[in-house]
């Protein structure tokens, strides 16, 4: 009987989940950056074998909002905690021993495996002693990816596969264009200014060749069009090219990418924007 189940990766900014599903599907779906609470939606990848279908999910790292953005996006990480059969609990191992999950989510009814990320930055001989099944994993080494991904599969539900075996990954390639622009804004710009820019793909023409694709960077204030532009329009069209090349590598096609900057005042408090954006609010955060 084959088995198939939905994979959350969970822990705080910063821990290194995105890397870690990058590793763990071959493919880099997920958006990286030193930056923490890079994240905003969670991103899908899956992992089909012969015998198991893994559905990873990297949400946000979990925190206590400051505003409704962040509030979205902890919803959805929580929801995607609670959706699932299995839990990764991620945490830097030079910052161990992890808190208690259930301290951070509330009630877990799923099964939870620990690791221990980023360890190739952690000495042997400084690392602390692990309780048994508790794993210690580096993206960048490699080291207990296997172990890693073995005790997922073992702790996989049995049942049919929900996906076919040759995708790697459940969303639109629009949600992923629109992500790997959002990766160049986190490396062309510096301290706070990519949290408070949006990316919306307006145009996704796939059947075209080069495939066209028409993206809205919005900004929070008119003073912000500037930053992102850059002189001469130096900084969009690094931006540009940056993220053009990714779309193009993971479409395996040539990209024509036409960026747009605009202004939508407080879209990080606005509940229909970020509705829009795939971060809808708690109730309680709209009355």
């Amino acid at each position: 009987m084959p088995r198939c189940g939905i994979v959350t990766l969970a822990g705080p900014p910063n821990a290194g989940k995105s890397t870690l599903l990058n590793a763990l599907v071959g493919e880099p779906l997920a958006i990286v950056s030193h930056k923490p609470q890079t994240t905003r939606v969670p991103v899908r990848g899956l992992l089909t074998d012969a015998e198991t279908q893994i559905v990873f999910v990297d949400p946000a790292g979990l925190m206590d909002p400051a505003y409704p953005l962040q509030k979205g996006m902890r919803r959805a990480a929580l929801e995607a905690v609670h959706d699932a059969d299995v839990v990764v609990h991620v945490h830097p191992l030079a910052e161990a021993p992890a808190p208690r999950l259930e301290d951070l989510v509330g009630r877990l009814p799923a099964k939870v495996l620990l690791a221990y990320t980023k360890a190739d930055v952690v000495p042997p001989e400084t690392r602390p002693a692990l309780a048994p099944g508790e794993l210690a994993v580096s993206a960048e080494s490699g080291e207990g990816i296997a172990e890693l991904l073995a005790a997922i599969r073992g702790a996989l539900p049995e049942g049919p596969f929900l996906y076919d075996a040759d995708d790697v990954g459940t969303q639109p390639l629009r949600f992923f264009a629109a992500e790997f622009v959002r990766e160049a804004v986190y490396a062309a710009l510096e301290e706070e200014l990519p949290y408070a820019v949006a990316v919306e793909i307006d145009e996704f023409r796939e059947a075209e060749d080069p495939v066209y694709i028409r993206a809205v960077l919005a900004v929070e204030r008119d003073s912000q069009k500037p930053i992102v532009l850059g002189k001469g329009g130096r900084t969009i069209r690094a931006i540009g090219t940056a993220a053009r090349e990714r779309i193009a590598a993971f479409l395996e096609r040539r990209v024509y990418l036409d960026l747009w900057v605009t202004v939508w005042p407080r879209w990080r408090r606005d509940p229909a924007v970020l509705a829009r954006l795939g971060l809808p609010l708690p109730p309680e955060s709209q009355r």
